[in-house]
């Protein structure tokens, strides 16, 4: 299979650094089916020039990936996304964005390892695909929140229409985004994150009286 090279990062920039307040980082996977916006939101939140791993689709893949509905499309991941955001003067998220297609969720054991939390990334037009990225996490126990990605030709359903259409119990949380916005992005993010504070919240053990 014939690829053009992966962009390349060479030598430090002054942007790139972690802030010397950062106390505590979090490891956070951003997933979703091919097509729906994963590269786009990583590099539109990330603080640091995001590192990606994109080639140009072939022919080779004709007949093993599903294109429907993205048929403009002429790159796709092949390995990871990976960027930075620095959410508070002490907490920073390592974000890694995963490949949509089947043929690389042989990559995702690696990806999710040491990981607190995804972001399930959907597209109203194409919901199916999401299906088996959201089973996958149940399966592994990855809690998550799904942010549905509106682009400009898709459409709009209520909340409790998609929970029902994606089958997300009442817990998970579902925002609506624009992945090509910084501000949105990160939105998403903080609702990850306070998510994952509500079950830690739920699951800490309770504190015996020191005297009976």
């Amino acid at each position: 299979m014939d690829f053009k090279s992966s962009d390349t990062i060479s030598g430090p920039h002054s942007e790139d650094v972690l802030p010397s307040t950062a106390t505590h980082a979090v490891k956070i996977v951003v997933a979703g089916g091919f097509g729906v916006g994963k590269t786009t939101m990583v590099g539109s939140v990330s603080e640091i020039r995001p590192l990606t791993t994109e080639e140009t689709m072939t022919q080779a893949g004709v007949g093993v990936d599903d294109i429907a509905g993205v048929e403009r499309k002429t790159a796709t991941t092949v390995a990871m996304d990976f960027g930075r955001i620095s959410l508070s003067d002490n907490l920073v998220l390592y974000l890694f964005g995963t490949p949509g297609q089947d043929r690389f969720w042989f990559l995702w054991k690696g990806l999710f390892e040491g990981a607190l939390g995804a972001v399930v990334l959907v597209d109203t037009r194409r919901l199916r695909v999401s299906f088996d990225i959201i089973g996958q996490l149940e399966e592994r126990g990855v809690p998550f929140t799904v942010a549905v990605n509106t682009f400009p030709d898709s459409p709009t359903y209520p909340i409790h229409e998609l929970r029902s259409a994606l089958d997300l119990p009442e817990h998970v949380p579902i925002v609506m985004c624009d992945a090509r916005r910084r501000d949105s992005s990160r939105d998403v993010l903080l609702t990850l994150v306070r998510y994952l504070q509500t079950l830690a919240a739920q699951y800490q053990p309770t504190r015996l009286p020191e005297k009976l």
